[in-house]
């Protein structure tokens, strides 16, 4: 019977992983890959749309600035759904926001499959720049969600299924994006318009499944919805040591507000916590990841693999990713995140290189180019291993409950930010640059390996309370008992 209700509780845990997964960071892998395969069709439907207009085809290069467009609306929504994210985890709880951020998809689904018939490309924009919105907000309110719901022996690996959902999304719209599917000429807007899916099924099951326990509790102050919520989440057992633990939390958080996203830059106690969180996500977007499935078609097509077959080469990079995501998520809680980190970026350090020594050396030697093939399989799965999952939770493991949700606010702009640099610039360095365009990514790789080495702490099997202390004592190396955080507002107040 013990062993039933276990199983039934674990089963309660991986529903909510499920649910919160399947609308969150799939949503934004599966907008980000099925966006490549109607690239020609939404061209030429651009071109006829403008010519039905005005009588006369739109020239070459506005018909590349309007697809420019199209794609860059998606990271510039993400940014304003990033900055959305905070207030409304604040307002409305983790898990009410992720359902309210459906709204975004499901009026995105209904431009995108009108807007064929509507004869309008504005449509397809404003599709974009919505379902952009949608995934600011659940990348970061889906690690926190989970991450709070989560036992702290299983935190790393919960929270690190947000990277799971994510390269699971990318293979399932370069799957559905594949020309036999929907990515043919007369299918593309739903193909577009399929991102409603994933979202009902969010709607369907999350709200059968609890609320974040440390949200109940520490930012609503219900003691009983918490206990409520913790009881389905691990069961009838004894839940003493973890409310203990959320009862000192909340007593070291008591008094003290939400804090603002600017002000995590001006509190010394959390400048560990906010350097690494610039540092390391700036690496995560800045490590050449995306640049390597952009450059996969033009290495994949040197290599001789046949046009038709290039797609299905494709899908077998973003399968590499969603099968290092599953690895890392099985063995985090084992071997730690720093490992994952230092061991991830050494490895794409050692095959960008590779890669680069590969294309200068491919006018003299023909196998080189499979060579480099190989590389692209090798560096995403070493991406895949370490900084894709574990850079993600960082903002949830860092930071304290009052903090927490302007952490994943200013992680969450600056991978849109970045994401949207490096898709603007990547052309121009790759002219610059030709075979050693990866030179620049290496020595972020590089950098990010170093930092974490250096000044990143391990957070395994830490409750967030013991994680808060031993970053207390490291901004504050010289005070041999450092105050609680509740303290912090006490020396704010009484500095002048």
């Amino acid at each position: 019977m013990r062993a039933l209700r276990r199983l039934i509780q674990g089963r309660i845990l991986l529903l909510t992983i499920c649910a919160a997964g399947i609308g969150g960071t799939f949503q934004f892998g599966y907008n980000l890959s099925i966006i490549n395969a109607p690239t020609s069709h939404i061209q030429e439907f651009t071109n006829e749309t403008w010519q039905a207009r005005t009588g006369e085809p739109l020239p070459d290069h506005l018909v590349l600035l309007m697809w420019s467009l199209i794609v860059s609306l998606y990271p510039l929504g993400g940014l304003f759904g990033a900055l959305l994210a905070g207030p409304l985890a604040i307002t409305l709880g983790r898990k009410k926001s992720l359902l309210v951020n459906n709204i975004f998809v499901v009026s995105a689904a209904i431009l995108f499959g009108f807007s064929r018939k509507a004869g309008s490309f504005e449509m397809i924009m404003l599709g974009r720049l919505l379902v952009g919105v949608n995934a600011g907000v659940s990348m970061n309110i889906q690690p926190m969600y989970l991450g709070e719901s989560a036992p702290k022996e299983l935190r790393g690996a919960v929270a690190m299924s947000s990277g799971i959902f994510t390269a699971l999304g990318i293979v399932m719209g370069q799957v559905v994006g594949l020309r036999e599917l929907l990515g043919g000429p007369q299918a593309w807007p739903l193909l577009l318009a399929s991102c409603l899916v994933p979202g009902a099924l969010q709607l369907a099951s999350l709200p059968l499944l609890p609320e974040s326990p440390r949200y109940l509790l520490i930012d609503c102050g219900d003691t009983e919805a918490c206990l409520a919520a913790l009881r389905r989440l691990r069961g009838s057992g004894d839940l003493a040591g973890e409310l203990e633990e959320l009862e000192e939390e909340r007593a070291a958080c008591q008094g003290c507000r939400a804090r603002r996203p600017w002000e995590l830059f001006q509190h010394r106690a959390l400048r560990r916590q906010v350097t690494s969180l610039v540092v390391l996500g700036s690496a995560m977007e800045l490590c050449g990841n995306d640049s390597v499935y952009a450059y996969a078609s033009s290495v994949f097509r040197k290599a001789g693999v046949p046009e038709a077959k290039i797609q299905y080469a494709i899908i077998g990079t973003g399968s590499c990713e969603l099968l290092t995501a599953v690895v890392s998520c099985v063995v985090i809680e084992r071997v730690g995140r720093r490992v994952l980190l230092i061991g991830g970026y050494s490895l794409m350090t050692c095959w960008g290189s590779i890669f680069t020594v590969a294309l200068c050396l491919q006018s003299s030697f023909p196998w080189t180019l499979y060579l480099a093939m190989a590389c692209i399989f090798a560096f995403i799965l070493s991406f895949g291993i370490g900084p894709a999952g574990v850079t993600g939770i960082l903002a949830t493991e860092l930071f304290d409950q009052m903090a927490r949700p302007a952490a994943c606010m200013v992680c969450g702009a600056l991978m849109w930010i970045m994401l949207f640099l490096v898709g603007l610039g990547f052309p121009f360095i790759m002219e610059a640059l030709s075979h050693f365009l990866y030179v620049p990514f290496l020595g972020v790789c590089v950098c990010g390996a170093i930092y974490t080495g250096l000044f990143l702490p391990e957070t395994k099997g830490k409750t967030f309370q013991e994680i808060s202390e031993e970053l207390h004592r490291l901004n504050f190396p010289r005070r041999a008992q450092g105050p609680t955080w509740r303290s912090l507002e006490v020396i704010q107040s009484t500095e002048l």
